[in-house]
């Protein structure tokens, strides 16, 4: 059997914890700052943990990574 292919683009937007979660930066953040507010800018700094749903979605294109 052939090696399972990870997809490039999700090994570039995410990583998977120890505990098994999938951590990925914030979006929203890369135009248009001027109409967000001071808080959500404040807020959506670094990194956060993708909800259930979506990182069973991104687990599935990243074969090797749990």
């Amino acid at each position: 059997m052939p090696k399972m292919k990870t997809k490039s683009s999700c090994k570039k937007r995410f990583k998977v914890t120890a505990s098994g979660k999938v951590k990925a930066g914030q979006a929203g953040k890369r135009h248009g700052m001027i109409k967000r507010t001071n808080k959500f800018i404040r807020n959506a700094r670094g990194t956060t943990v993708l909800s259930e749903p979506d990182a069973k979605i991104i687990k599935g294109m990243m074969p090797y990574a749990r």
